[in-house]
């Protein structure tokens, strides 16, 4: 047996918080305007919220309404001081990711994975953590003592095909209002069981807020930013990040839309040929509608790329094949990317 570790950061976590101000612009943005070009950052901490990058749109979106409506979803006060600092996207690019070239937003390597561990086709560990993070965010709505931020992240048993036998520590740290810790601490720690008996994961001890308190968190707290959870936005390790982040991006940008078409390859290949987990690799280069390599590597070894594949996962076609212009973002980057 050897010991892994995965994790997740909750909805109200800082970074969390900002990911999700992305999304909710570039949905609004979308909404008026499908050719809208975004790639939209937020940094936010001590009373202020900042918002930069690039946008060319049609729409009018009333940005300060957007951040509040985020904000206050999440369950933080708005009043927030909101900066506008976003500009248009830059000519050289769109040379190369108009309509009619069509050609990747950057370049740069995706990354999907597929395993058979789960009906969802994710690690067991992942999806535990996951449907924890879901449980938070609804039951904070529920009692009053639960605050938005927190993370959780598990230390399991694996056996040599990184198969999870055991929880060695399930470590939870979450805002609270500090008023009965051992009510909510039990709430946690049964929502944790239940959660775990689905997939008959046994836990051996529980961290919980290991340094004893936590009652200011959030922007109080620490700072946040667009793109700095890409490891949680995708496979919690378990599998490689490219190093670009999706949120605030629209889908001419390979960094997002090329990473959910490689999540779904792994997911066909998986099915395809009887494997139990597969890793997609596509690389892009910017202006250039084909991927430059495509790269498939499994638990049977390498799976030969049929040629159609290449114009499959053009910009173009991943956007209509996957309606990646009428989806809500705002919502993918709540929980993780990949929750099915």
């Amino acid at each position: 047996m050897k010991l892994y570790s995965n994790e997740i950061v909750f909805r109200g976590h800082p970074d969390k918080v900002c990911d999700q101000i992305s999304d909710a612009l570039l949905d609004a943005y979308l909404k008026e305007d499908k050719t809208s070009r975004c790639g939209i950052e937020v940094m936010g901490g001590k009373g202020k919220i900042f918002i930069t990058g690039e946008v060319t749109s049609k729409a009018s979106v009333d940005v300060e309404e957007v951040v509040k409506k985020v904000l206050n979803d999440v369950g933080y006060d708005s009043n927030f001081e909101i900066i506008n600092n976003l500009g248009i996207q830059s000519q050289d690019i769109a040379l190369g990711t108009n309509d009619s070239v069509g050609g990747a937003g950057d370049q740069g390597m995706m990354f999907g994975y597929a395993c058979s561990d789960t009906k969802e086709l994710l690690p067991t560990a992942m999806v535990i953590l996951q449907k924890l993070s879901i449980w938070y965010d609804n039951a904070r709505l529920k009692y009053k003592a639960l605050r938005p931020d927190g993370k959780a992240q598990i230390t399991g048993y694996y056996t040599d095909d990184m198969k999870l036998t055991k929880i060695k520590y399930f470590t939870i740290s979450y805002q609270n209002d500090e008023k009965d810790r051992s009510f909510t601490d039990n709430l946690i720690k049964q929502a944790c069981l239940d959660i775990c008996k689905e997939y008959d994961v046994e836990i051996e001890k529980f961290l919980i807020n290991p340094t004893g308190k936590f009652f200011i968190g959030g922007f109080d707290a620490d700072a946040g930013l667009t793109g700095r959870k890409i490891v949680v936005d995708s496979y919690q390790s378990f599998a490689p990040v490219g190093g670009g982040a999706f949120s605030g991006k629209d889908p001419s940008k390979v960094d997002r839309s090329a990473a959910y078409k490689a999540r779904l390859i792994a997911k066909d290949y998986l099915k395809k040929y009887n494997l139990k987990w597969c890793k997609v690799q596509l690389s892009y280069a910017i202006g250039i509608a084909k991927p430059l390599a495509i790269y498939i590597e499994s638990d049977k070894g390498n799976i030969e790329v049929e040629e159609k594949l290449y114009d499959e996962c053009t910009p173009k076609n991943i956007i209509k094949d996957l309606d990646l212009l009428n989806i809500c973002y705002e919502k993918k980057a709540m929980f993780g990317h990949f929750v099915d």
